[in-house]
């Protein structure tokens, strides 16, 4: 059952600058924004350009407002969190303050693991001599949490995992994994980019010691905004590698000593007008209910799904047991780039997505592209139509 009504999909799609003149299947890459959280943005920038010489602590409370809204939706305390520049941005600062790394040290990561957070791992950790190695899989594609239990040694020093990959619709189980991770006191990192505002989260329950996310994608925050989450028993062991004057505090005697809390992995150029948007954005989906949010967007994407599947030449190629509002699948005949080009001249906008996003699990599945649909809450069953008779006649 659809948890939100007609007439307020229709108002909340209505609320949402442009929605009108396209069939919207990527909100995995950039969501629309609401019209209140550009406002708030907009609203935000011309006082800070009318009023730059008087602005000082007005302003900086955008990121406290901001900090309270993504502790409530994660479950967790404000002093966990810090306002970064997007996912892999949270991401790197946390990777990179977990250092030194040695020769002989252990990274395990899910096969699905986000391309750039490899690149950070191959670069810092791999040029000291630690091993990158690769959780196997279960039959249906996913992390599995048995055979990650059997790789452990003294030698694992960090579990990394991408909750909801970005090449298909599969949600890996992070909680599992949390358990073993916790049990075993190796530090645990989770790319949350797609699930944040797709899925509920208590980071508790998922006992993971570091979490980012990102603004732009279901949240449907700005672009340039994200979070990173840190435990507060963890962060002891973190040394961040840059300082500013935001992030650490000096005494009159030039003594240095770090901000207290995750926010030390701020920095003092963030834009206070982007994180009142993201402050909004946030607000907005605690608002309408992330189990609300969650069984929306599942419903659509089940529609989704089937319905192409029924396509004659459409294979899909989502893995796992339970599914995202990520869909993916391929054409016969027609690559996953052309695809969405030829899919944009008919008013439907999907994307391609390459095997450098998730290269372990692209590889191993042979393959070069996906095309991905991604859906919302706010996606119509009418889209889903408009998409499949495009995608129908692109077979023909």
């Amino acid at each position: 059952m659809q948890p939100f009504s007609p007439s307020v999909l229709h108002a909340l799609r209505a609320a949402t600058p442009g929605l009108e003149n396209s069939a919207y299947f990527n909100y995995a890459a950039q969501a629309p924004v609401s019209a209140k959280t550009l406002a708030v943005a907009q609203r935000l920038q011309n006082e800070e350009s009318a009023r730059w010489p008087h602005l000082g602590a007005p302003m900086r409370e955008q990121t406290e407002i901001a900090r309270t809204a993504l502790a409530a939706l994660l479950s967790a305390d404000r002093d966990e969190i810090a306002l970064t520049g997007g996912n892999s941005h949270g991401w790197g600062l946390a990777f990179a303050a977990m250092g030194p790394w040695r020769a002989g040290d252990r990274i395990l990561v899910g096969r699905h693991e986000w391309g750039g957070n490899l690149a950070a791992m191959a670069l810092c950790a791999g040029q000291a001599g630690a091993r990158i190695e690769t959780i196997p899989c279960d039959a249906q594609g996913a992390v599995d949490a048995a055979a990650l239990e059997a790789m452990l040694d003294a030698r694992v020093k960090m579990i990394a995992l991408t909750w909801l990959p970005a090449n298909g619709g599969l949600i890996n189980p992070a909680a599992a994994i949390g358990r073993i991770a916790r049990r075993h006191g190796i530090p645990y990192f989770i790319d949350a980019a797609q699930a944040v505002g797709q899925l509920p989260i208590d980071v508790e329950k998922l006992g993971c010691d570091v979490l980012s996310g990102a603004g732009r994608k279901a949240l449907r925050g700005p672009k340039g905004t994200g979070f990173l989450y840190v435990r507060r028993d963890f962060l002891p062991r973190l040394s961040p590698v840059f300082a500013d004057r935001l992030s650490a505090l000096t005494d009159q005697d030039g003594a240095a000593s770090w901000r207290a809390g995750a926010a030390r992995f701020e920095n003092a150029e963030a834009s206070q007008a982007l994180h009142g948007g993201l402050a909004n954005a946030v607000e907005e989906a605690l608002a309408l209910g992330l189990e609300n949010i969650r069984a929306a967007t599942d419903a659509a994407a089940q529609s989704l799904r089937a319905r192409l599947a029924a396509i004659p030449g459409v294979a899909m190629a989502d893995l796992g047991r339970d599914h995202s509002g990520l869909v993916s699948f391929q054409m016969d005949g027609i690559a996953a780039d052309a695809a969405a080009r030829r899919l944009a001249e008919r008013g439907v906008t999907v994307a391609a997505s390459p095997a450098f996003y998730t290269p372990l699990d692209m590889q191993s599945r042979r393959l070069d592209q996906l095309i991905r649909a991604s859906v919302s809450y706010l996606t119509l069953d009418e889209e889903i139509e408009r998409l499949a008779n495009a995608v129908e006649t692109l077979r023909r």
